[in-house]
């Protein structure tokens, strides 16, 4: 059984999951039942969401439940095949696909969770735009997650943070625009090849976000969580969670902390061994990517060649 990864924002595109979903057409697989499930709690069809314009599918109050329900879809669609999962991780966002596959909350959990995520951390972008602090992302490439650190430690500019160890060469910053624009000449001295200001709506994984961290809190009282029923990693540690409650803490936590994703998929090599299998379980091919550059034991490949 491979190990289930799944995608955050960014992987979004239009169109994406109606493939499956209007394959299931007498709801053999169960995917209309949950793409009924999300347009109940949605209120609207969710298919109007995944058929969105790229615009649309920007804005983190749609991307994160249209996403979700995209991957949960591929979820089910490798169940019927006989495919499940002996392991789960998700990048970000991905990590409530992930929760809900390791039986930690329900399918239903994990829509209403990313609609009120996407909802809150929306709201919070609003407010630091709306207090005259631009802000945002930006990819540099080239340096290692060291060298990230050590340049960001050097600097000590206020506002800016590494958001996401996405791989041995690229690593996301976040912070406010000046911020980011001050630091750049430095990561070029460095070594960066590139630095790459990313299409997003706020300052992701940063202590910037902490409003949508405390708000998300408040929402969380109300789900239940319970413990993984096979193994289960975290962004905000790097590493494995041990039980319900701590799934429960670290959802709090990631809004306003960066994602370990290269400490994750050390410690999923580190659990699994030399040969195993990784499925990019959702849109994209963006995990798949960033596992090959890593050069980790086992191979990664998008769900849909699973399918064929």
């Amino acid at each position: 059984m491979p190990v289930f990864l799944f995608p955050g924002q960014g992987a979004q595109y239009s169109g994406m999951g109606m493939d499956l979903y209007e394959a299931d057409t007498s709801d053999t697989l169960g995917i209309r039942s949950l793409f009924d499930e999300a347009s109940d709690i949605l209120g609207s069809p969710v298919t109007g969401l995944l058929t969105a314009d790229d615009e649309t599918l920007k804005r983190t109050d749609v991307s994160q439940v249209a996403i979700t329900a995209a991957s949960l879809a591929a979820t089910l669609a490798l169940k019927a095949r006989g495919i499940t999962p002996t392991a789960c991780a998700g990048f970000s966002l991905g990590e409530y696909p992930a929760l809900a596959v390791a039986g930690v909350i329900s399918f239903r959990d994990a829509i209403f969770l990313t609609k009120e995520r996407g909802r809150v951390m929306q709201e919070a972008c609003a407010s630091l735009s709306a207090s005259g602090m631009a802000a945002g992302m930006a990819a540099v490439l080239g340096l290692s997650p060291g060298a990230i650190d050590r340049v960001l430690a050097t600097l000590a500019i206020p506002n800016l943070y590494a958001a996401n160890y996405n791989s041995p060469l690229q690593t996301v910053i976040s912070g406010t625009s000046e911020a980011i624009e001050a630091a750049e000449p430095a990561f070029k001295e460095a070594g960066a090849r590139r630095i790459v200001r990313l299409k997003v709506a706020g300052p992701f994984h940063s202590p910037l976000m902490a409003e949508a961290g405390t708000a998300f809190g408040a929402i969380l009282d109300g789900v239940s969580f319970a413990d993984p029923v096979v193994p289960l990693f975290s962004n905000v540690t790097g590493g494995r969670v041990a039980d319900g409650a701590e799934a429960k803490k670290l959802a709090v936590a990631h809004i306003s902390n960066p994602v370990r994703w290269t400490d994750e998929e050390a410690a999923i090599s580190a659990l699994m061994g030399e040969s195993f299998d990784c499925v990019e379980t959702g849109p994209g091919k963006v995990l798949t990517g960033l596992w090959t550059d890593s050069k980790r034991s086992g191979t990664c490949k998008p769900y849909a060649e699973y399918l064929n």
